[in-house]
């Protein structure tokens, strides 16, 4: 094949005029040698382009002691602290320097045992505007680096880079720059191409045809050769070609030596497959076929049960892994994660991948499921364990979860719900930073780990429900990577807002979803039904469904977004339809927390949704003897309180979001002269007593977990509430917590054995110290009454008949002759 190659050599400092982000200089900077960075605003993300405040660096570096990429070291200050020593030099429009004197080493502190690979760095506002730092970065949103390399020769080709895939007829430069004076050699394919003898730097302008080319420059002085490669594919003509039959976006097996897969794509021009099959590199054999807005592509010849890491590259310049992926491998996290979690983890493939990668296994051993139909309880007799694998066992996976399943058991649950466990950004945390839907998240352990814990839960008589957060996402879901700005999601992004619709600062986390788009709705659509099918899971609780519609929140009138809003009452019901229309008698559940008539038009839908009630400050205050006011009233965690027609208020004493009852009681406990609440044992013994009028009001109820027992850590304790709580199994040896367990277990029992703890027929006085609730149904009756002052007091019962009542804890006799009673409490 003939092809045209033109020969430049130009000054190094002109091509660095042209579309760097920062430029050192020298060129290839060592670590005892002074540097300046240029830094050019217009570049990468442009996010501070055209700004006029101070700018600063947030700059570090990456040392042969560092487990990725983003493990700097050696910061010069935390994010957003404004030193001298990071303070940008403005030396033109848009340009900024930064010198690093008197070298390298000593400006960041480095110790002379470590070796300095990288120089890293993000630029940024010295002050906020509109609430936020402005942020310089690359391409993409990616940090910036600058390599640092050893005394002598060396060299590096800094164009193109490699990889880079080119459309056909354009022509592309070649530059390397050497550090010292050398004879410079130019090949094409093994071709030599040009020689420069003593240069530091060679640039050559070539226009080839399609095809696959290994750039190599080599570099010869004093006897000694250096040489740098990088690979070039140049695009030849899309292939159209629709895709086969049945195959859905993702990974799909059609067989088990091969793989179809399938990515949505709408406005993208090209997208190929790399991966372990093909080393990474694009060719016109991985280009993806086209079809309609869908890329696609099968691979055969892989080995049945063998894993094989992969990614997307779109457009030339962004690698993604697949949306759809249910295994990832993560750069920057998966080194933390030990062997006895997840064993066998497969190696990430450095030097080849980019960030996340995914994970595909034709062939790959199906888990044996021991309970293969399940019916979940019915909503009103729902008694839900909230549970956070990583602080609920020391082990912090799903097996740890698993052991202590019949402790659950005895506790009489009939729910386990876990707080997020899909793939979520870096891995000890409470998972509302999703990246990966369709994913398990590893520092809980392998997939198959959490389908034995349902299985192992449905054995036991337990639904699962998974806390799903679908108001947003962070910035490594590939969902918001494929249309991005560095800043925002761009308006051609089919799952997300360019900009969230709460303007208070406080509801924002994250990329909006947009969940009036269509793309959305069938998203979420097929993340319910990927995990009831692949995991049995008997429904959802889903995050802040206040964010699902794009209705503008004003922070001055509606700053949480509470009021009434029909356009997002249609797109939950919409949701829970299609959730239950997937599986019959499915719970799903809204962290919802709206005014009331937007929560009871939900409630009554015909959907099945139930909606969190929280009833926890009312509770600590009844608990804690304080009443002034009506502060103790916990009615509202009752159906009919809010003029609900259905039981679907979920009330809970306690949750992730709230302090813990027991702390409170403990920490600021009321008191009298022979009786004082801080008294530990006596905090257990309010919190029994507050279980002992809240559970069986009707309706589904939650405990957060160890509230059972007590747990008087404060939720922000350990640094923060984000932040990892002790696991403390040993409360269960302890007597006057597990007095506390052993009351909420027999609540539990009443609650789910006797249809009248399930009635409609009930009333309560629950604002004042002396409380009480009545339970009626079919000639029979419930009495419960409590004592929420200090000291003790009397109290005037009307029982609802005369007779013989059985006392349920003390298993003593009550002889009533008259309705009125007075009785000491």
């Amino acid at each position: 094949m003939k092809q045209l190659f033109l020969l430049t050599i130009a000054l190094l400092l002109a091509w660095m005029a042209r579309g760097q982000i920062v430029a050192p200089t020298p060129a290839l900077p060592t670590d005892n040698q002074s540097v300046t960075i240029v830094f050019d605003a217009t570049q990468g993300t442009a996010g501070l382009k055209d700004y006029t405040g101070d700018v600063y660096a947030h700059i570090g570096v990456i040392t042969d002691q560092s487990t990725s990429s983003s493990n700097w070291k050696y910061v010069v200050a935390d994010w957003g602290v404004n030193v001298p020593k990071a303070k940008m030099i403005r030396i033109g429009s848009n340009k900024y320097q930064i010198v690093l004197d008197p070298n390298i080493r000593d400006f960041f502190s480095v110790p002379a045992s470590e070796k300095i690979l990288k120089v890293a760095m993000v630029f940024r506002s010295g002050d906020k505007v509109n609430g936020a730092l402005l942020e310089g970065k690359d391409t993409g949103g990616k940090d910036i680096f600058v390599d640092v390399y050893q005394s002598g020769l060396n060299l590096v080709i800094q164009k193109p880079s490699n990889n880079q895939v080119l459309q056909q007829g354009t022509a592309f430069q070649t530059v390397a720059v050497a550090s010292v004076a050398a004879n410079l050699d130019l090949y094409l394919n093994s071709q030599k191409m040009i020689s420069i003898p003593s240069s530091t730097q060679l640039s050559y302008t070539f226009n080839p045809g399609p095809g696959n080319y290994w750039i190599r420059v080599s570099a010869t002085a004093s006897g000694q050769t250096v040489s740098d490669s990088v690979y070039v594919h140049v695009m030849g003509t899309q292939v159209s070609e629709p895709r086969p039959s049945g195959a859905i976006k993702g990974i799909n097996y059609p067989d088990s030596q091969s793989a179809t897969l399938v990515l949505w794509a709408p406005y993208k021009q090209s997208v190929y497959l790399l991966g372990d099959f093909n080393d990474w590199h694009p060719s016109s054999s991985n280009r993806m076929k086209k079809d309609g807005d869908y890329y696609w592509l099968t691979i055969s010849g892989l080995t049945p049960g063998k894993e094989y890491a992969f990614q997307y590259l779109v457009d030339g310049s962004i690698k993604i892994a697949d949306p759809y992926t249910d295994k990832i491998l993560d750069p920057s996290n998966d080194s933390y994660i030990t062997t006895a979690t997840y064993p066998n983890l497969k190696a990430y493939p450095i030097g080849k991948g980019e960030g996340i990668v995914s994970v595909l296994q034709p062939g790959r051993t199906k888990y044996n499921w021991q309970v293969t139909q399940f019916t979940p309880p019915a909503p009103d007799s729902c008694v839900i364990y909230e549970t956070l694998v990583r602080d609920f066992d020391t082990k912090h996976t799903f097996t740890g979860v698993t052991d202590h399943l019949d402790y659950l058991k005895d506790l009489k649950v009939n729910v386990l719900e876990l707080m997020p466990v899909n793939e979520f950004e870096g891995n000890s945390s409470w998972g509302y930073n999703p990246s990966f839907y369709f994913a398990t998240d590893k520092y809980y352990g392998p997939a198959d780990d959490l389908k034995k814990l349902v299985d192992q839960c449905h054995k036991r008589g337990i639904a699962v429900v998974l806390d799903m957060v679908l108001n947003h996402s962070y910035g490594q879901s590939p969902f918001v990577k494929l249309y991005f700005d560095g800043t925002n999601p761009t308006s051609q992004n089919p799952w997300y807002n360019v900009k969230s619709n709460f303007q208070n600062p406080d509801a924002q986390w994250g990329y909006d979803f947009n969940h009036d788009s269509p793309a959305t709705r069938e998203l979420v659509d097929s993340i319910a039904s990927y995990w009831m099918s692949e995991f049995k899971v008997d429904g959802f609780r889903y995050d802040f469904t206040k964010g699902f519609s794009n209705n503008i929140k004003s922070n001055t009138t509606d700053p949480w977004g509470s009021q009434y809003d029909a356009q997002r009452i249609y797109n939950l019901e919409r949701m829970a339809g299609q959730v239950r229309k997937r599986k019959p008698g499915a719970l799903v559940i809204f962290e919802h927390l709206s005014d009331n008539p937007e929560e009871k038009e939900l409630a009554e839908s015909g959907n099945g949704i139930l909606l969190w009630a929280n009833a926890n400050y009312n509770c600590s205050e009844a608990a804690m003897g304080y009443h002034d006011g009506g502060k103790s009233d916990f009615s509202w965690a009752s159906y009919s309180a809010r003029t609900w027609n259905v039981p679907a208020a979920v009330g809970y004493m306690e949750s992730h979001d709230e302090e813990r009852l027991a702390y409170q009681c403990v920490t600021y406990g009321n008191s009298s002269v022979s009786y004082n609440i801080k008294d530990s044992t006596t905090a257990y013994k309010r919190a029994a007593l507050t279980a002992a009028l809240f559970l069986p009001i009707p309706g589904p109820k939650m405990i957060w977990q160890f509230e059972e027992v007590g747990y008087d850590y404060s939720i922000n304790s350990g640094g923060g509430r984000l932040n990892e709580k002790p696991v403390r199994w040993d409360y269960v040896d302890k007597p006057a917590r597990t007095y506390l367990f052993r009351v909420m277990a027999k609540l539990i029992y009443l609650k789910k054995k006797y249809p009248i703890f399930r009635t409609t027929d009930f009333s309560y006085s629950l604002a004042a110290e002396q409380k009480w609730l009545k339970l009626n149904l079919n000639g029979e009756n419930v009495l419960i009454v409590g004592n929420f002052g200090v000291s003790a007091a009397t109290v005037n019962l009307q029982f609802q008949r005369t007779g013989s009542w059985h006392e349920y804890f003390t298993d003593a006799t009550l002889e009533v002759s008259n309705v009125a009673q007075n009785l000491v409490v």
